[in-house]
């Protein structure tokens, strides 16, 4: 397969109590295609995944929340994870990170519990994505279009219910992050170039 995304960097936002499929299984085709993935989290050194309400395991986190720029990013990825999505939500910093990425229309996928964040962010007004089911009532609320599907995507959001969906969710994460490098390229020097990463 070609390198889709080389160069291409993507944060994984999360904090303790992810859904620990939900993060590897992403990571590794965000990988498989070139990418870079960087684990951004509020908490220092480890973060602890989970597998539904079971304890899962440590990941190193690569850099702090706090010091993250969403402009050294090309496109984010939120795992799920009802703990880590509750947490998440309440955070100002990661807010903040999200909204930046949607200002500048860099994607943005979301799995799970994942989307608590952009409704918390005021992002999801207008907006069609799916969920794990039980966001269906808080989606609606503030506005967005909840449908139930394994995998939406509305412009630069990337969205699937569970970690059945990952299949079809990685497909669609690479395709949206590869057709905005594309299109970021287009008209450059380096359209056809390889391995080169948007900015």
């Amino acid at each position: 397969m070609d390198p889709l995304l080389n160069g291409m960097n993507v944060a994984i936002l999360v904090t303790d109590g992810f859904e620990q499929v939900e993060l590897t299984e992403p990571k590794k085709a965000l990988e498989a295609a070139g990418a870079l993935t960087r684990i951004v989290s509020d908490k220092f050194d480890k973060v602890k995944g989970m597998h539904h309400d079971q304890p899962g395991d440590e990941f190193t986190v690569d850099l702090l929340l706090r010091e993250a720029d969403a402009k050294a990013f090309d496109a984010v990825l939120l795992p799920g994870g009802k703990v880590n999505a509750a947490a998440l939500r309440n955070m100002g910093e990661a807010q903040r990170f999200v909204q930046n990425m949607e200002e500048d229309h860099k994607p943005i996928a979301v799995i799970c519990h994942g989307a608590w964040l952009l409704v918390s962010a005021g992002m999801v007004e207008g907006r069609t994505l799916t969920s794990f089911p039980a966001l269906e009532q808080d989606i609606r609320s503030a506005g967005g279009n909840w449908v139930d599907q394994e995998v939406v995507v509305d412009s630069n959001l990337i969205s699937s219910r569970t970690p059945e969906d990952i299949p079809a969710f990685n497909d669609k994460m690479v395709e949206v992050i590869s057709d905005r490098m594309r299109a970021h390229l287009r008209g450059t020097p380096d359209e056809h170039a390889v391995g080169l990463a948007s900015s």
